[in-house]
């Protein structure tokens, strides 16, 4: 697999830009990086809050819906924690490593995995097998959207199994074996170790929640990545779905989506899509500026999330009929 990626190249297309401006959205800025990273674990601290505070002191129902939001609050960790991997949100590199260390954590994500895997899959957008993260066509039904857009208990159990198998050293999952084959010692062994990081912190957690009888305490933070996710799913499976895949042009097979300022903070402005995989160097805070600078180069931008939806369902619905369609947006002449 290493093999064929070195072999291959795609010469992509990119909307020109002038260098000086490439140059100075390339910058980095450690303030701009701690306002968007402390807010939001401070926007969690929050909500988690306020779900602690209502337990005996409100209604179960509005409990419930605290804890509901602390979870979809909690889902955008997982932009915050893509930006941080790409190591462009901070100019110092080791304040990117720590707020990396700590989404990854409370995420229960593995940095080591995804940035082998994310690597692939902005050098091979759409180009399978070499890009194994996002795979064409996206299946997705209202019944399979129910199954976790509120609890996840399989996304838990699936979780679960695979960070407890890299604890004992066992790699199950084939784009993982492809990304990390035995003579990657090092990957695995990074790989092996964060696992065993998680387990025992999260397993800390647990253990300190059931000792003190607070379980809010694991519910707010290590059970939140697997409820209320529902809504920031919507958004992320919104970067690709119902392209086209295997062309060389991010117009065609990415989808930029204009949001409104809040969502665009909770969405760490990965809804500039198209401008971020074609110049993945500008940080986040940059790409809204970068947008305007080659919008009149992009394919016309669906407004909010019922917008994007309302071109990706008839996609859906076309490719339930015809398995082989995909989309390819208009270009600009």
């Amino acid at each position: 697999m290493d093999a064929k990626r070195q072999a291959k190249r795609i010469k992509w297309y990119r909307s020109p830009i002038a260098p000086a401006d490439l140059a100075r959205l390339n910058q980095r800025s450690d303030l701009r990086g701690l306002i968007q990273s402390i807010s939001f674990l401070a926007l969690l601290v929050c909500s988690g809050g306020l779900a602690w505070y209502a337990v005996g002191r409100a209604h179960w129902l509005v409990v419930i819906a605290l804890i509901y939001l602390h979870g979809a609050l909690h889902a955008f960790m997982v932009n915050g924690f893509h930006e941080l991997c790409h190591k462009t949100v901070f100019k110092t590199n080791a304040l990117n490593i720590i707020f990396r260390n700590i989404y990854s954590f409370l995420g229960w994500f593995s940095h080591v995995s995804f940035w082998a895997s994310h690597q692939a899959h902005h050098r091979y957008t759409l180009h399978p097998p070499d890009d194994s993260e996002v795979v064409l066509p996206v299946e997705l039904t209202l019944r399979s959207y129910l199954g976790f857009a509120f609890i996840n208990p399989r996304g838990f159990v699936l979780r679960m199994k695979n960070v407890i198998l890299l604890c004992f050293g066992i790699i199950e999952n084939d784009w993982e074996l492809a990304l990390f084959p035995p003579e990657n010692a090092a990957g695995r062994r990074a790989l092996f170790n964060w696992a065993r990081l998680l387990i025992i912190g999260h397993g800390l957690i647990v253990l300190f929640s059931l000792l003190t009888g607070l379980p809010m305490l694991a519910v707010l933070i290590t059970l939140a990545p697997f409820y209320g996710g529902g809504f920031q799913y919507l958004l992320n499976v919104a970067q690709h779905i119902g392209l086209t895949d295997e062309v060389d042009d991010y117009r065609i097979n990415t989808r930029t989506i204009l949001l409104n300022p809040v969502l665009a903070f909770l969405y760490w402005q990965m809804n500039y899509h198209i401008e971020h995989h074609m110049y993945a160097a500008v940080p986040f805070y940059n790409l809204p500026e970068l947008h305007r600078l080659i919008k009149h180069d992009l394919p016309d931008c669906p407004c909010g999330v019922t917008g994007a939806w309302a071109q990706i369902i008839p996609i859906l619905r076309r490719q339930g009929r015809e398995p082989d369609y995909q989309f390819a947006p208009e270009l600009p002449s």
